[in-house]
């Protein structure tokens, strides 16, 4: 008996992968701008736009944190129960403590992934566990938030963080 060989059609033709590439690499351009003469303006502040988004979400919901910080943790272990999620004592802390400290971290990018995560957790937590029964009308101000958070931890600290200054991130 003798070996047969057969041979192996790739999956796309080589025009077919020709073509792909050509398409990446125009997705991957920027779009002409309407006023050329702002295209120094727009390269100066590039790398502004991540640390923006970190430092309000950060600022918001510290404004947050600060108010259950302020009126005390007994405030929130009731409202956990009241949704069935226990223990709520010590989820009242774990609250207070991300939207305060978790949030002033991410507000001045350092250990901003862990906090970041822990945010995103809670708030999906919040989302899908507290609201879900009251409809998405009630859930989706958490989700938003949940996401912006976990794309911030899924990025770090980025430009302007003191996890960039020191030079260690999570």
């Amino acid at each position: 008996m003798g070996v047969v060989l057969s041979t192996v059609t790739p999956p796309f033709s080589v025009a077919e992968l020709d073509m792909g590439k050509r398409a990446m690499e125009r997705a991957g351009s920027e779009p002409k701008l309407i006023f050329p003469g702002l295209a120094g303006f727009y390269a100066s502040v590039a790398d502004l736009w991540y640390p923006m988004i970190r430092i309000a979400a950060g600022s918001f919901l510290f404004v947050h944190g600060w108010g259950k910080l302020a009126a005390g943790q007994f405030t929130i272990a009731p409202t956990l129960a009241k949704y069935g999620i226990e223990p709520s004592g010590p989820l009242g802390y774990v609250v207070v403590f991300n939207e305060t400290i978790g949030a002033l971290c991410v507000l001045l990018g350092l250990g901003t992934r862990f906090f970041a995560a822990a945010i995103a957790i809670e708030m999906a937590v919040i989302a899908f566990v507290a609201k879900r029964p009251l409809g998405f009308g009630q859930m989706e101000l958490f989700l938003l938030t949940g996401i912006v958070f976990f794309a911030i931890a899924l990025r770090g600290g980025g430009p302007y963080s003191l996890d960039r200054k020191i030079g260690t991130e999570l």
